[in-house]
């Protein structure tokens, strides 16, 4: 049983000591809380619940603390990847709910399992997900100053669980002061994949991922022999071509862990029982 999440990168106004020290120690705290809820459910149930912790925590850019689009609208993507039975499913650009992962499980048993806007907010209705408001002073504030950084912080689980079986989700509150309607990675294959042979999600520039198709293209090189390191050494050399930048973490069959990231510095945490690996 192990398990590696991610918060996204810094940006530039992430830059303080006491940023790194707080993202350092909720990475650590709820991996840690995921790791022992992983001792008595499926890696499926625990990627949900995991992700469902950092999009609780204002300090990433998903669930409570994502960022506002153009329109001054707060709209929200999440997937969810069962590596054992190859169903994936998700949101699209959700609005007024706490945890679009826990959405995204409720599709997951559905005929239709990805929705977007409308759809997907009545459907949310539907399941008494209840009104929440995701938006905080901070990313209000950037709204209206009109800060337009790199993405930063798209969260994302991936953990094998006793019985060999793994799992991958991601979730995000988009780019910031994008258009309207835009579709981010983290909803796709590009940014969140697992089947029983590896599990991968991805965090950075969603178009630079998309164009790479980089969590489908890991795990089917994974599939199909490569080492784990190998498959995402060379997927993210194939990224240098159109200079993207992309963060992933993920875990194969054998239970290796593994991480990398195009431009420093992608903030995760990993633990495999024994040893822990946080970002420094």
């Amino acid at each position: 049983m192990k398990i590696i999440i991610h918060g996204g990168f810094f940006s530039e106004s992430d830059t303080s000591a006491q940023v790194k020290i707080d993202k350092q120690n909720s990475l650590k705290e709820i991996c840690n809380q995921g790791y022992q809820y992983l001792q008595n459910h499926s890696a499926l149930e625990t990627v949900v619940h995991v992700v469902s912790l950092l999009e609780n925590d204002p300090l990433y850019n998903a669930g409570t603390g994502s960022q506002i689009q153009s329109d001054g609208k707060i709209r929200m993507s999440a997937a969810l990847m069962d590596g054992h039975k190859l169903n994936m499913s998700g949101v699209i650009n959700v609005e007024n709910i706490q945890n679009p992962i826990l959405l995204a499980k409720e599709l997951s048993g559905q005929d239709d399992r990805f929705l977007s806007g409308e759809g997907a907010n009545a459907f949310a209705i539907k399941h008494h997900f209840p009104y929440y408001n995701p938006e905080i002073p901070q990313r209000r504030a950037e709204y209206i100053e009109k800060k337009n950084n790199i993405p930063t912080s798209t969260v994302g689980c991936v953990c094998i669980d006793q019985n060999n079986r793994i799992a991958a989700a991601t979730s995000t509150g988009g780019k910031g002061f994008e258009i309207p309607g835009r579709v981010s990675d983290s909803s796709t294959v590009a940014g969140n994949y697992a089947n029983s042979f590896c599990g991968v999600s991805l965090t950075g520039v969603g178009e630079d991922i998309i164009n790479g198709a980089m969590a489908a293209k890991i795990v089917t090189r994974v599939t199909d022999g490569m080492p784990i390191e190998v498959a995402f050494d060379k997927t993210f050399n194939e990224l240098k071509q159109i200079d993207g930048f992309a963060g992933a973490i993920g875990i194969d069959h054998n239970g290796t862990i593994f991480h990398q990231e195009s431009y420093p510095t992608m903030v995760y945490a990993s633990f495999d029982g024994k040893n822990w690996d946080v970002f420094d």
